[in-house]
């Protein structure tokens, strides 16, 4: 690839506007404020869903944000915490503590910056759609139980991280469940879903956070607020700390990092996609990873969780008629403003009205049709999509997705396998091609065999190839292999050829290969498999097959 391209592909899209941003702004700074409203609650309550203080979500939401509107490859992405990382974040801190969890989220920016700068963005395409949905429906059955203790006023202890004992922790705390506490997140959901649908643009999050604020107090048994659970919180921006590091660190956490690279890229080029949809352009995927990797790096240097490309706020944000990436540093700005002015009253705010936010966030995020459309779809992808979301809810999520794709990939392979046909030439279920094949097929001289191969020849298809062999009680004097419909040939189906090849070769019957591709043939040659007189030629189509195999005969 030119290097001209190459940097192109980097290039942020901050850049690229530049000579937009002077008639640009105004629109760009209601846009910034708008989604930064949104940010302001969101933020706390994963932060809080995740097993941090609150202010770890604002401080991320102002860091990540803006180096992903500056550094990004999307005009109107909007970078801060989300919900996909409140299983993996809640597990790093519990298994190796916060600071695990700044090394692990470091580690992950590297992972992203390298993916960005070799040119991965282009292959996060690839990932299966059941494996996506099945983990996201999991993430968000997961956040949904993490808000039953606040929405309900539990009164419990240290609860574990894994699924089932968590359960059964809050089971047995049911009967201190507080009715007050209940009502008041009834109230906010109600407020929620009405002012989402009668009134869009209002900032549905917000308002509810602050009328159960403002209600909380004159309620005979008020319901816990952030102070009383955290104690003084200090909003403020830190200087960047660099961890500890070990190599031993390291390998423990690569896990961890894995995964929280694999979500921050998955769930940024989502959002970009959806963004592009949304505004007719088109982002660089590459140019997001590198930002994406920037982004969590620095968050973690600041104290912050990861971070990625948040789909609801890219998609509020372009609503709100944004235009460049200034209104993602604008909501940044916004976001910082609030935390350092509104410290000390959101000491107030009650764990119930943030337990309400992320109930509705993971109600979005479960994505239910299209999980139910998926429970229609072929017995593989069933398979592939209960079990992602079997494993990310009863397990863990990055086993959860390791073992989606790999299922993913046995599934692929075995119905790739079950296109590529290894048939005798005049095989043809269509009658158009069997009368042709059949009109071919006489014209064979006696003595002669043919056969074609219809689709890839890879390592799950091989044993068709190696199955032909056996058909033959005599071998024939010469056989002709049709491979004008291969399209590609790896490793494993060169090495079956060449087997094939051996065994004819063994009973003097020379073999005659026609309409293969000329690429596939130069890759054969590396391989060691080459025309020799005796043995194997190679011809351009059937008709040449055909006279070379009767001049054989002579």
């Amino acid at each position: 690839m030119p290097e001209r391209s190459y940097r192109r592909q980097l290039t942020p899209a901050l850049v690229s506007s530049w000579a937009e941003l002077r008639q640009s702004w105004p629109r760009d700074l209601l846009a910034g404020l708008t989604v930064a409203i949104v940010a302001l609650p969101l933020a706390m309550a994963l932060a809080i869903a995740s097993g941090a203080t609150p202010d770890k979500g604002l401080l991320t939401a102002v860091v990540a944000g803006f180096l992903i509107s500056a550094l990004g490859g999307s005009r109107v992405q909007i970078g801060g915490p989300t919900g996909a990382f409140i299983p993996v974040v809640f597990l790093v801190i519990q298994q190796h503590g916060y600071d695990g969890l700044i090394l692990a989220t470091l580690l992950a920016g590297v992972i992203l910056i390298l993916a960005g700068l070799l040119r991965v963005g282009a292959l996060m395409r690839y990932m299966p759609r059941p494996v996506i949905t099945g983990f996201t429906a999991g993430i968000a059955v997961i956040i949904f139980c993490s808000q039953l203790k606040d929405f309900f006023g539990l009164q419990t202890g240290a609860l574990p991280a894994e699924f089932l004992p968590r359960m059964a922790g809050l089971l047995a705390a049911a009967p201190s469940w507080q009715p007050l506490t209940v009502g008041l997140g009834l109230a906010a959901l109600v407020l929620i879903v009405l002012l989402r649908r009668h009134a869009p643009r209002w900032p549905a999050f917000l308002l509810a956070v602050l009328v159960l604020t403002l209600l909380n107090p004159f309620l005979p048994t008020p319901a816990e607020t952030l102070g009383q659970r955290f104690g003084e919180i200090r909003f403020a921006l830190p200087a960047p700390h660099w961890p500890a590091v070990s190599l031993a660190r390291l390998v423990e956490l690569l896990p961890a990092a894995l995964t929280i690279a694999f979500l921050a890229g998955i769930e940024s080029l989502l959002s970009a996609v959806v963004a592009d949809g949304m505004t007719g352009g088109r982002h660089r995927p590459n140019a997001e990873l590198l930002a994406q990797g920037v982004a969590n790096g620095a968050s973690a240097l600041f104290g912050g969780l990861p971070a990625t490309g948040a789909i609801a706020r890219t998609a509020t944000n372009v609503r709100a008629g944004a235009l460049t990436p200034l209104a993602g540093i604008f909501h940044a700005v916004f976001v910082l403003a609030a935390m350092l002015l509104l410290g000390p009253w959101l000491a107030h705010v009650p764990l119930v009205a943030l337990a309400a936010v992320l109930v509705i966030v993971a109600w979005n995020m479960s994505e239910h049709e299209h999980f139910r459309h998926l429970l229609r779809a072929p017995l593989g992808d069933r398979i592939i999509l209960l079990l992602s979301f079997g494993l990310t809810v009863l397990v863990d999520l990055t086993v959860a997705i390791q073992t989606g794709l790999v299922v993913a990939a046995f599934v692929f392979m075995h119905r790739m396998a079950q296109t590529v046909e290894v048939a005798a030439h005049g095989d043809e279920d269509d009658p158009d091609l069997a009368a042709i094949a059949a009109d071919q097929r006489e014209r064979l001289p006696p003595g002669v065999e043919a056969f074609r191969v219809r689709g890839p020849l890879f390592f799950g298809a091989t044993s068709s190839l190696e199955e032909v062999p056996r058909q033959f009680m005599q071998p024939p004097r010469v056989f002709i292999l049709r491979m004008g419909q291969v399209p590609l040939i790896d490793a494993s189906g060169a090495h079956a050829l060449a087997g094939f090849l051996e065994h004819w070769a063994r009973l003097d019957t020379p073999v005659i290969i026609s309409g293969l591709r000329p690429d596939l043939r130069r890759m054969l040659a590396r391989l060691g498999i080459v025309e020799t007189p005796e043995r194997l030629h190679f011809v351009a189509d059937f008709e040449a097959a055909l006279r070379l195999a009767d001049e054989s005969m002579q």
